[in-house]
């Protein structure tokens, strides 16, 4: 039996490399369950209040929302991005002992719960700004603004608004993917700020306004570790600038 293929459909093929760096590879080649298990492999415990909420296949069917979401560039560059959105989200999420980098995704909920919308899920999504451009994003309008429990809940929506947090950029932030891809070129403003690219502008977008521009601190440190852990089981370097402690956060301008 003879196949032909269009000159229109190598051309798409052919696109579809240049925006990728793959053919139609998704995010489940990299993050397999097995590696799910090994980097997660905390959060199932006796001790953690998010026991069995956080599932292989709620992470998978999130991610294929965001097509881009560890697809984009080579191996390395994939990689690299998956190690950094569960660095980020493991210190989040952390119920584990100081130092260790193995406690991620035990948690849920914020511990303080003074706030209708405090946080929540992988990211701890908090503010009702947030809840609202979520819930816009990930197609389910208002329903996060009516009920910010969906995000306790529903693991799919819990895993989504995070992976739409990491993808979208906001007010004078990059986005989180644009970062670890390489792809965000950092303005004058940005770098008098000492907004560099690497790692540490990654938790100046999350959480800079507490974090960074503060020296030294733990929670800083704690990001950086889980990462570090994940590009060693990754088998990818972690790069430069891993820190924000010098930066300016992103409300300073």
């Amino acid at each position: 039996m003879e196949f032909s293929v269009s000159p229109v459909a190598l051309s798409c093929l052919f696109f579809l490399f240049l925006i990728t760096g793959t053919l139609a590879q998704n995010i489940g080649s990299i993050v397999t369950r097995d590696l799910f298990e090994r980097m997660l492999s905390f959060r199932n415990n006796a001790a953690c209040p998010g026991k069995g909420f956080y599932t292989y296949e709620a992470f998978i069917t999130a991610a294929n929302s965001f097509p881009a979401f560890g697809t984009t560039g080579d191996n390395t560059a994939r990689k690299k991005e998956v190690a950094a959105f569960f660095g980020q989200t493991s210190h989040e999420t952390n119920g584990g002992r100081a130092g260790t980098f193995n406690g991620g995704y035990c948690f849920v909920r914020q511990i303080d719960q003074s706030d209708r919308y405090y946080g929540r899920g992988p990211i701890q999504l908090t503010h009702r700004s947030n809840y609202e451009r979520a819930g816009r994003g990930i197609g389910v309008g208002q329903d996060l603004v009516n009920n910010p429990d969906k995000v306790a809940t529903n693991p799919v929506i819990s895993f989504k608004t995070a992976i739409w947090f990491w993808m979208t950029a906001q007010d004078n932030k990059p986005s989180c993917h644009d970062v670890i891809i390489g792809r965000w070129r950092p303005s004058p403003a940005d770098r008098s700020a000492n907004r560099v690219p690497g790692y540490g502008v990654i938790t100046n977008i999350i959480n800079g306004g507490i974090e960074c521009g503060k020296g030294r601190n733990g929670a800083v440190e704690s990001r950086i570790g889980f990462y570090k852990r994940y590009c060693g089981m990754l088998n990818v370097p972690t790069g430069n600038n891993l820190d924000c402690y010098n930066q300016k956060n992103f409300a300073q301008g």
